[in-house]
């Protein structure tokens, strides 16, 4: 097995190009712009172990992974709408924010226009029974990147893509849910 000087190197070199092209995948789809600031990741490499941690905002892994809806849709992690994950209320602010910044309004049958809370709560509806179709934004590059590592770092250190991904959307799923 080769050992590596640039181990470091070599991680940050994988946390900035997964980092860039999960940006670069969030600019066609971006509103605010706010989950593409709030993308951020750390490595730390000691003797025998690394610590490779992705943060972003919470909603960010929904849109990622995808949402279950009540009456259809998929989530590649098994999330759905009413399970406790995440923030009470989140998908209803957040729709009402993005409704009212765009300026967003519905008309009912005689062709008046909704408030912006009625044009929110439809939306919010539809997405409740359809869920978030997932987009990979985030998941395309890490595992595309991943899959670039040297195979003799892979192996030292006993990385498995799945149970890293795992461990990686789990830990900060904990510290940005608080």
């Amino acid at each position: 097995m080769a050992e590596f000087e640039n181990i470091q190197e070599l991680l940050n070199d994988f946390r900035d190009n997964v980092i860039r092209e999960a940006k670069s995948n969030l600019s066609s789809r971006t509103d605010s712009g706010n989950l593409k600031k709030s993308l951020k990741s750390y490595v730390k490499e000691s003797k025998n172990s690394i610590q490779i941690s992705f943060e972003m905002e919470d909603y960010g892994f929904y849109q990622d992974r995808g949402v279950k809806g009540v009456k259809s849709g998929k989530s590649l992690d098994n999330y759905r709408f009413g399970t406790g994950t995440g923030k009470k209320g989140g998908l209803t602010k957040g729709i009402n924010k993005w409704v009212q910044r765009k300026g967003f309004q519905f008309r009912d049958k005689k062709g008046r226009f909704l408030s912006y809370e009625q044009t929110a709560r439809t939306i919010i509806r539809s997405i409740w029974m359809k869920g978030i179709k997932p987009t990979l934004f985030f998941t395309k590059p890490f595992e595309k990147y991943f899959k670039r590592l040297p195979d003799e770092l892979v192996e030292k250190y006993g990385l498995d893509i799945e149970k890293l991904f795992n461990q990686i959307t789990s830990e900060n799923f904990k510290r940005l849910s608080k």
